[in-house]
């Protein structure tokens, strides 16, 4: 069985009811603290980095040299590391999909000028950046099959996703803060395999995407411990309900054109996982970091749910490393119909 099918397991209806008022409450509360932190986890749009920055330009007389120099570096990169740039690339260009889905937590206001919505029209804004850069990069790289990635991006588009978080905040936070987490990781390793390979520019784009991403799950653990301090039982009740189903990644319903749903992100995750680029012990110490990160051993005044939420949570880690050490991967590559042969 694939890494991360049998790791994440297959998605089920939300089980827990979430009541009606609490919420609502808890995000009036923390719609001033949006407004306040967004400075300390987003940066002014003049001061941030470009995908101009790093790609040639085509206005200079050295722009075909450039792009022979890039793409004599691509030329070395691993099989399993072009797929996995390419996985990667294609989940930052489903951001329309991720944008709506957070636009429609119902317990939140819909006010253009409120904190939610500035939040998430300014993580957009700097999320963007990220597969515009990837894409112009695997573009000018010549080792890439672009159409077909378009069809992968399309579909994944098209057909959204689904991660278990209904409407809740509580599970929106959650997952948004796991998998901010998870795409540092994810990045980060890209980068240091691509440097490792003599890539030094992929290194370098692949660096400042996985700083993005270390940012914005601060942001969004912050958010999370502001709301333990005034409904932590309801809070880890959600937590728990999200790793029983399992967190999934985001793009899970990835396909290439003519597959079923899913199938090329089964194997995208077993490159991921061979590379040692996303791995199922990374999965653990994830969770391990938001154990420690929303302080759930020093949480006090629980009801018997959120006592209950907490006992299996702190106990899960242990769990899923002896599944981990079960698991085995694929040895052979698979031949994408992204990437020319």
């Amino acid at each position: 069985m694939h890494t991360f099918a049998y790791l994440c397991g297959n998605m089920q209806e939300l089980t827990q009811q979430i009541p009606e008022g609490s919420r609502k409450e808890v995000m009036a509360y923390l719609e001033p603290y949006m407004l306040n932190e967004m400075s300390e986890y987003l940066k002014p749009v003049e001061e941030m980095w470009q995908p101009a920055d790093f790609l040639p330009d085509a206005s200079r007389d050295s722009f075909f040299q450039e792009v022979k120099e890039l793409q004599e570096s691509a030329k070395e990169l691993p099989y399993d590391l072009v797929a996995v740039l390419i996985g990667d690339t294609i989940t930052e260009e489903a951001l329309p999909t991720y944008e709506s889905w957070l636009t429609m937590v119902t317990d939140v206001e819909k006010n253009e000028q409120g904190g939610w919505m500035k939040w998430v029209r300014a993580w957009t804004a700097e999320e963007n950046r990220h597969g515009d850069l990837l894409n112009k990069y695997l573009y000018l790289s010549g080792r890439v099959d672009m159409r077909e990635m378009e069809i992968s991006t399309q579909y994944l588009l098209q057909e959204g996703f689904e991660i278990g978080t209904g409407n809740d905040p509580y599970r929106n936070f959650i997952y948004t803060s796991f998998q901010e987490l998870a795409t540092n990781v994810s990045h980060r390793r890209v980068a240091g395999f691509a440097k490792r390979d003599g890539d030094k520019l992929l290194a370098k784009m692949c660096g400042v995407i996985a700083s993005d991403e270390a940012r914005h799950a601060k942001a969004y653990m912050s958010f999370i411990s502001k709301a333990i301090e005034v409904d932590a039982s309801e809070v880890l009740v959600a937590f728990e309900d999200m790793m029983r189903k399992k967190i999934v990644m985001p793009a899970h319903l990835l396909r290439e054109s003519g597959q079923p749903q899913g199938e090329a992100f089964a194997h995208f995750s077993d490159a991921a996982q061979r590379l040692g680029v996303y791995t199922a012990i990374d999965y653990v110490d994830i969770l391990r970091e938001l154990l420690v990160e929303w302080k759930l051993e020093s949480i006090k005044e629980l009801n018997e749910a959120g006592e209950r939420a907490r006992d299996y949570l702190m106990r899960l880690p242990d769990r899923l490393l002896r599944l981990a050490d079960r698991m085995r991967i694929p040895e052979k590559p698979y031949s994408f119909k992204w990437i020319h042969a």
